[in-house]
């Protein structure tokens, strides 16, 4: 049985191993904490862009599906629109009568009608000739006596409306061969462009029934099914342009004193199991809503989140948007 003595004594050696047990574990944290890596980790990304149609529609087809390469100028899809098709044939309907109009206008008077308003011109000219001899026969015999003053004022009257006549049957000859003024031809062919500016328009929206890819990319995303109606600039799918991408981080204030707009950096992709050399070209805060909240019994300062942008210097075969990438910082 142990004595009081040697009671103390295991008490007083399982305290001083404590204590020295809690120094090391105090002197391992202190080194971790001092000479540790801090990690920021961050994404890569790549520039895409939203496919979408002028025009309301129904889906008809799909010519591509998700994850599927394309390049510019492939069809991606192809949308029915039967309202802008109907559109269609009512201006063409209007750019055929315009045109109509045009045609008569710059065509001129039929040869009938012209050869009418002649064979009227001529009449007229001999009724004025008649009535001219008439006139001078019985003003002479006015001056000779034989004749009255009313007889002669009658004849005279006669003669006068007569001149009146050819010259109104004259110039209804000459409009006749003129045709249409030049003002009429101009509002003609004026309407007919306008027609035809209203038949382009349609013509266009019904190209727009056609999706093309503007750009070579790869589908990540299409949204409606087959069947389904879409609006005027509804989005229909996504293309990533995986030849543009590029890799984001964001980044705690305090330690943005290690990054710069134009610096060449190393980071390390894990799904590649390799480094990589990026650039930075980008930088900007995320604002309030990304702040670090620091307590302030410890004299601290509130700091913010900054999002950091960086493109790699070659292209890197198999990286993707989305994958992890990390960059070290030693403390």
């Amino acid at each position: 049985m142990l004595t009081e003595k040697q009671q103390n004594k295991n008490i007083l050696l399982a305290l001083v191993t404590l204590v020295i047990v809690i120094a090391i574990v105090a002197l391992i944290g202190f080194v971790a904490l001092s000479n540790g890596t801090e990690f920021v980790q961050g994404q890569a990304e790549a520039d895409e862009y939203r496919v979408s149609s002028k025009v309301p529609g129904r889906i008809l087809e799909y010519r591509v599906k998700e994850g599927q390469k394309v390049k510019a100028g492939d069809t991606l899809a192809i949308l029915e629109a039967p309202d802008v098709e109907a559109k269609l044939a009512q201006v063409r309907a209007v750019q055929d009568a315009a045109q109509a109009q045009s045609n008569k206008a710059q065509k001129g008077t039929r040869s009938e009608q012209l050869q009418a308003a002649y064979e009227l011109w001529q009449k007229a000219k001999a009724g004025l000739e008649i009535a001219e001899k008439s006139y001078n026969r019985i003003n002479r015999l006015y001056e000779e006596g034989v004749m009255s003053a009313q007889k002669r004022d009658e004849v005279y009257a006669n003669y006068n409306a007569m001149k009146a006549t050819e010259k109104a049957a004259k110039a209804q000859y000459e409009m006749a061969r003129n045709g249409a003024q030049k003002e009429d031809k101009e509002m003609a062919a004026a309407m007919v462009n306008q027609a035809k500016g209203a038949v382009a328009e349609v013509s266009s929206y019904i190209n727009e029934t056609i999706l093309i890819a503007q750009s070579d990319g790869e589908v990540t995303e299409i949204f409606p099914k087959i069947g389904e109606l879409v609006g005027t600039g509804a989005p229909i799918m996504n293309i990533s342009m995986l030849d543009k991408i590029w890799a984001t981080f964001n980044v705690r204030e305090d330690l943005l004193k290690d990054y710069k707009i134009g610096q060449e950096i190393e980071a390390f992709v894990p799904a590649l199991e390799q480094n990589i050399k990026l650039k930075i070209y980008y930088m900007k805060d995320l604002g309030s809503y990304a702040a670090w909240k620091a307590t302030k019994t410890t004299g601290q300062f509130d700091m913010k989140t900054f999002e950091v942008r960086a493109e790699p210097l070659n292209k890197i075969d198999g990286l993707r948007p989305g994958m992890s990438i990390i960059l070290e910082k030693d403390n």
